[in-house]
């Protein structure tokens, strides 16, 4: 019974001081096109899924959408940073390079090229290599959510020519 009389009271102080969950960005556009990208790429597949929570309406042709996203880089790389005297690799650098554009169908350009780089670093041991590859499938999604988020932001500050 104290617990929920305390959740309550944390609420509503929650709520008297403005605190409020993070929502979708308010697009202020009504169809988008996203050009340049595999459709099959996990990138698209969480930039679709995001966009799906707004009520932007996604357009296959590029004409007749209101604004074109064009993707001009998805790549993802993997470096060795530190390795053993044996050549046994002890840590691995991971990036997330994307950049994109965004423009009218008629090429006015609304947001000039933008490059999002992620960079995440991981260590790594052939013992654990099983868990390791999980680790970095892991890494790269949470850095492809952050990049989508970012990219999300960036829509959302975007006026429509009239």
């Amino acid at each position: 019974m104290q617990r929920r009389h305390l959740l309550t009271a944390l609420s509503a102080g929650l709520a008297g001081c403005g605190f409020e969950l993070r929502r979708e960005p308010e697009l202020l556009f009504h169809s988008l096109a996203i050009s340049g990208i595999k459709p099959d790429s996990a990138m698209a597949a969480e930039l679709r899924r995001q966009l799906s929570r707004t009520s932007v309406l996604l357009m296959e042709d590029a004409n007749k959408a209101q604004l074109v996203l064009v993707v001009l880089k998805d790549v993802r790389e993997r470096s060795a940073v530190v390795s053993t005297t044996a050549g046994q690799v002890r840590e691995w650098q991971l990036r997330l390079n994307f950049d994109f554009m965004l423009r009218t169908p008629n090429e006015e350009l609304l947001l000039p090229r933008t490059e999002l780089r992620m960079v995440r670093e991981m260590n790594f041991r052939e013992t654990d290599a099983l868990g390791k590859e999980q680790e970095e499938a892991q890494l790269y999604r949470a850095m492809q959510s952050d990049a989508v988020a970012q990219v999300m932001r960036r829509l959302a500050a975007v006026r429509v020519p009239s």
